[in-house]
């Protein structure tokens, strides 16, 4: 079952390296704006986008197999049909800790194969008003 209890939401939001599949260089859309946002907050954000060379003054990386370092939550901005493909490039890496897909993303199966592999997994829920309702 996907994580939708405030104890164990306000626990993955005390992670800190945040991962964004399909981050957005242009401003006023959500996968830039949240982004954005969580970086304003202190979180050390990464952007995966293999369109953009940098995003936010830092390094986009075309996949999350690319970027270094170890990756506390990947936070997925891509469409429900791509989730599959992310969770299984996530469970390739052993640090990856919750696997989070914002609101309106859905994958029952790969959250089901994230879950068994011993991820935490968010699902369809906006990371931005989260941290604002539990962290503020």
């Amino acid at each position: 079952m996907p994580v939708t209890d405030d104890d164990e939401l306000r626990e993955i939001l005390e992670l800190n390296r945040v991962a964004v599949v399909g981050c957005s260089a242009t401003s006023g859309k959500d996968a830039h704006e949240i982004p954005k946002y969580l970086l304003d907050q202190g979180y050390d954000v990464v952007p995966v986008n293999p369109f953009a060379d940098e995003i936010f003054g830092r390094e986009a990386y075309d996949s999350l197999a690319d970027v270094p370092g170890e990756i506390d939550i990947v936070d997925v901005f891509r469409p429900s049909e791509e989730v599959s493909e992310i969770v299984d490039a996530a469970l390739e890496r052993d640090d990856v800790k919750v696997i989070w897909l914002q609101l309106g993303i859905h994958d029952d199966d790969a959250v089901a194969r994230a879950e068994q592999a011993g991820r935490r997994v968010v699902q369809d829920r906006c990371m931005k008003p989260t941290h604002q309702q539990l962290k503020s």
